[in-house]
């Protein structure tokens, strides 16, 4: 007879041992609105695909999902172009910063995945030149997923993301120079930035990722995707969604996700369950100091991962 997981036990004892870490790092402060943040929050919410929840702390707060945000607009060009997504971007780690232009030189523009923000920016211009109302568009389809109308964009963080963001400006312009960026500039990094200002909380959140479980057909606001597509989707997080600390992701974790300098993350046991974890200090590498050590300890506890 197979085990019942107690995940209420679990998430309780995980957030009492992560205390130790409770004020390593800070938060994200090259965006003015971010810099504001508590940093000494944390929420988590697992979702299995029974549909039970299950909820720790601030699991009901909202925060800005920043580069989580580009799983859903992958999502939805895949639904729209299919493979002429991979056209314009790879689906290679970078192995470098998020932001780097280094590697978009050398491979003339062709952005390593759409996981970084010069693939990102890039499918921002390939959804703004399918429609004319491809923010409207974007935002209704997170709310189908997530089941929540109060998910929104966040002006303030929008705005303070676009005004400092002059690596976002030069990638952009790079990618205009090599071809690989069809509309206006300023049009672009606006959509792109409002993207990632969407603010969810971790329930949320859960919600709008059991998509990527594959337990069920993926049909949410007219984005239809194959089984195919959902894994090729979980391959590219597994291997491209923590910026250059995908590989220690691998390995002391274990499941597809992705992170967000807002400090969200989250992630996918397939078939098993979906989870996120929100605390906003960082590491070096731009990951929740928090986030990450919940969910190895989670994998640990729960002996669930896709290893």
């Amino acid at each position: 007879m197979k085990h019942v997981l107690s995940y209420d036990r679990i998430l309780s004892e995980i957030y009492q041992e992560i205390q130790p870490f409770s004020k390593v790092g800070q938060q994200a402060t090259y965006i003015p609105a971010l810099a504001e943040i508590d940093p000494d929050q944390f929420g988590m919410c697992l979702h299995t695909v029974e549909g039970e929840i299950y909820t720790c702390r601030q699991a009901d707060t909202r925060f800005s999902i920043q580069s989580i945000s580009k799983v859903f607009s992958l999502a939805v060009c895949l639904s729209l172009f299919g493979n002429r997504v991979w056209e314009r971007v790879g689906v290679e780690p970078s192995g470098s910063s998020f932001n780097s232009m280094v590697l978009l030189e050398a491979e003339k523009g062709i952005p390593r995945n759409p996981l970084i923000n010069s693939g990102a920016i890039v499918l921002a211009d390939m959804l703004l030149a399918h429609s004319e109302d491809a923010e409207q568009k974007f935002l209704d389809f997170l709310r189908c997923l997530s089941g929540s109308d109060a998910v929104c964009y966040r002006a303030d963080v929008a705005e303070g993301e676009r005004r400092t963001g002059y690596m976002n400006a030069a990638i952009a312009n790079m990618l205009k120079y090599y071809g690989n960026l069809e509309g206006d500039i300023e049009q672009v990094l606006r959509f792109y930035c409002r993207m990632c200002s969407i603010e969810m909380n971790c329930r949320e959140l859960a919600q709008a990722f059991l998509a990527f479980t594959n337990s069920r057909p993926f049909d949410y606001g007219g984005i239809r995707l194959t089984v195919s597509q959902v894994k090729r989707i979980n391959a590219i997080m597994q291997t491209c969604g923590f910026y250059d600390e995908a590989g220690e992701f691998s390995f002391l974790v274990g499941l597809p996700g992705k992170s967000g300098v807002g400090g969200g993350i989250a992630a996918v046991c397939p078939q098993r369950y979906s989870v996120a974890v929100w605390s906003p200090r960082l590491n070096a590498k731009g990951n929740s100091v928090m986030g990450m050590k919940a969910l190895e300890l989670l994998t640990t506890k729960t002996e669930e991962s896709i290893f």
